[in-house]
């Protein structure tokens, strides 16, 4: 007869045991900068199903009470797990609080209501400028031990908030588009959800910031105040792990002024189409890992900032420690991205193992005259890409607000400068010291693109290891500094693989 002897280990009941590793220690070795282990947060082994609470996974009834209920008897008891079990949850914004884990278990999709009277005015920061939106589906503010986690999806009813141009959607599609509802501007050709969005769009000072003052003019344009879908501010020790984050009204995930962030193995996906469709924007947080994640968006997938202009450089807080690896991203104007909000200064960066494939852009750094900020210390290497329509590599620092194929068509017209260039001063963005090698691309428009500003540079650049083949040769300008070491470019158009205008310190080796 066998004995079966049971082991069994009695956890304290103080907090729950997560996963123990879930980047790899080798992720933090030999880095080029200091920075420690992020660990995992913590929480209380309680567990709040929000069917407990009232909610009804239908589709159609609204569980806003339910989810507030739930995190309130979780608060109430230290935090625990917020359970989203299988099912269709309809729901308006949700606020995390400390020590919250809201978990969707498989199968469970939280859909956030096209309601917009649902989501109130709130003051925030977007596109790197102190402003007002309508309040995000998900935020936190201020709050510590923060993740979201599990197998289901988060899908923000972003087609019911965002304008689309009727140059993106075919022609049966935007025949729906108008039979569903929605205004027109006076072109005929951009559809909008509301003459309140519509008139949100004719105010506008800075892309995508009304010029609006009193109380009364912000809620005659609400409806053009769509939100990012998750918005993290101030917070400490957050994970987001494993869900599906999609079809968001802005930006998708928006950590601002976090720290100890861990994002790893989620799916973040809109509509190719999607206005301001970022995939996550990290801005001026510090020590952040994005591991093994999955991109398909409509701008910018992963991208870097730190605020705006003089609301950037008033904060004057940089992104930092960021570490970036076994990403792919299928679809996006850019793949890794710096600015063009970085007026508080991005620096200590690794970024390895990526892959991207269709993306306008791969790297793409930009910025412009009046920004400030400086962009130091990145080290990027072993990324593959493919069909890129515009640049594998670009430095951009003339960004005018359009994506790279955008700004493609229009250089033809040349850029304006100014009679006398400006004196350099804290408005003047830099970019230097940075460091890329082992880059394959297969297929793009233009190799390269290098263009800095004339009273400033892009400086210390160093290419090692790249073999690109596009249609155009690189052209690199306005670069002071600038190594290249087993650099292969092969263009099917022109003689030379690389133009260099108005360089200096230019090494090939």
């Amino acid at each position: 007869m066998k004995i079966l002897t049971l082991l069994i280990t009695f956890l304290p009941v103080s907090a729950v045991v997560l996963p123990a590793q879930v980047v790899p220690d080798e992720l933090y070795r030999d880095l080029p900068f200091k920075m420690e282990k992020i660990q995992l947060p913590q929480f209380p082994p309680h567990t709040f199903n929000i069917k407990d609470f009232g909610a009804i996974g239908n589709g159609a009834a609204l569980c806003t009470d339910a989810f507030h209920r739930a995190i309130e008897a979780a608060t109430a008891q230290g935090g625990g797990k917020i359970v989203v079990p299988e099912g269709i949850w309809l729901t308006g914004p949700v606020v995390l609080q400390d020590n919250i884990n809201l978990y969707l278990e498989q199968g469970a999709v939280m859909v956030f209501s096209d309601n917009f009277d649902l989501y109130p005015i709130v003051n925030v920061s977007f596109e790197g400028l102190d402003t007002r939106r309508c309040q995000s589906p998900v935020s936190a503010k201020g709050a510590t031990n923060i993740a979201i986690t599990g197998n289901g999806i988060i899908d923000g009813s972003g087609d019911a908030w965002r304008p689309v141009k009727k140059s993106k959607l075919s022609s049966s599609e935007w025949k729906e588009k108008i039979r569903r509802g929605g205004v027109l501007n006076e072109k005929g050709d951009t559809w909008y959800p509301s003459r309140s969005a519509l008139e949100g769009s004719k105010k506008i000072i800075d892309q995508n910031v009304p010029d609006v003052q009193d109380e009364n003019r912000w809620n005659k344009i609400k409806d053009f105040l769509r939100p990012v879908m998750i918005s993290l501010v101030e917070c400490k020790n957050v994970w987001l792990d494993g869900v599906t984050f999609q079809n968001s009204p802005a930006w998708n995930i928006h950590p601002l002024l976090c720290e100890n962030l861990l994002v790893t193995n989620i799916y973040v996906r809109n509509p190719w189409y999607s206005q301001n469709g970022d995939g996550i924007d990290i801005e001026s947080c510090k020590n952040i890992v994005v591991y093994n994640c999955r991109f398909d968006v409509g701008d910018d997938a992963i991208c870097i900032k730190s605020g705006k202009n003089e609301d950037g450089r008033r904060r004057g807080v940089a992104t930092e420690n960021l570490l970036v690896n076994k990403c792919l991203v299928y679809h996006g104007h850019g793949g890794f991205v710096v600015g063009s909000e970085m007026s508080g200064g991005v620096k200590n960066i690794k970024v390895s193992q990526c892959t991207f494939l269709g993306t306008d852009t791969g790297l793409r750094f930009k910025s412009t005259r009046g920004r400030g900020g400086i962009v130091e210390n990145i080290w990027i290497s072993d990324i593959a890409m493919k069909d890129i329509p515009a640049e594998p590599l670009l430095f951009d620092l003339f960004y005018g607000g359009k994506s790279a194929i955008e700004a493609r068509n229009d250089e033809a017209g040349g850029m304006p400068e100014p009679a006398t260039l400006p004196a350099v001063d804290e408005t003047t963005p830099q970019f230097r010291n940075i460091f890329i090698r082992n880059v394959t691309c297969k297929g793009a428009d233009r190799a390269m693109y290098f263009n800095g500003l004339p009273e400033m540079n892009v400086k210390n650049v160093q290419l090692e290891n790249v073999y690109i083949e596009a249609d155009e040769p690189a052209i690199i300008s306005e670069t002071d500094g600038l190594t290249l070491k087993n650099v292969t470019v092969i263009p099917k158009k022109g003689t030379e693989p690389v133009i260099f205008r108005n360089t200096k310190n230019i090494v090939c080796l």
